[in-house]
């Protein structure tokens, strides 16, 4: 998958003066919302144990709980500045087996499944496709 630098501008629903750049950060993340009603919405326990990072050469390193992974990803923008396209390479991460109950495979899998974002009240929007679901994500 090819990789590209992408800067997003505008991190709120109001407008900031300096554009936001999304390489560079690191956000934490603090639940998982199904689109499913029986499922609903799930708090994540410790957002210290996944997070993600996303450097400058178009790469994204993960923490999913005791595991680890790191891929590429490609964002493009869409006109308002909050929102756009997203979607990861394939990440390559650690086996470890975390102390059950852990969300670690939940994350993985939707990651790979991540089809867009929107930038919200400093908070990343991660939506699945075909209505999977959306990580919400708070800096880190």
């Amino acid at each position: 998958m090819m990789t590209s630098a992408v800067a997003f501008t505008g991190c709120s629903s109001t407008a900031s003066s300096s554009p936001f750049t999304l390489e560079g950060t690191s956000w934490q993340l603090v639940s998982i919302q199904s689109m499913d009603d029986a499922q609903g919405t799930t708090t994540v326990p410790d957002p210290s144990t996944f997070t993600a990072v996303f450097d400058k050469d178009g790469r994204a390193s993960f923490l999913l709980d005791c595991n680890r992974g790191n891929g590429s990803y490609q964002a493009q923008p869409s006109a308002d500045g909050v929102s756009g396209t997203m979607t990861f390479g394939p990440i390559a991460t650690t086996t470890m087996l975390c102390p059950q109950p852990s969300l670690d495979q939940r994350v993985s899998l939707a990651l790979a499944s991540v089809r867009g974002y929107l930038l919200k009240d400093d908070q990343l929007h991660m939506s699945q496709e075909a209505d999977g679901g959306i990580l919400d994500w708070k800096r880190g």
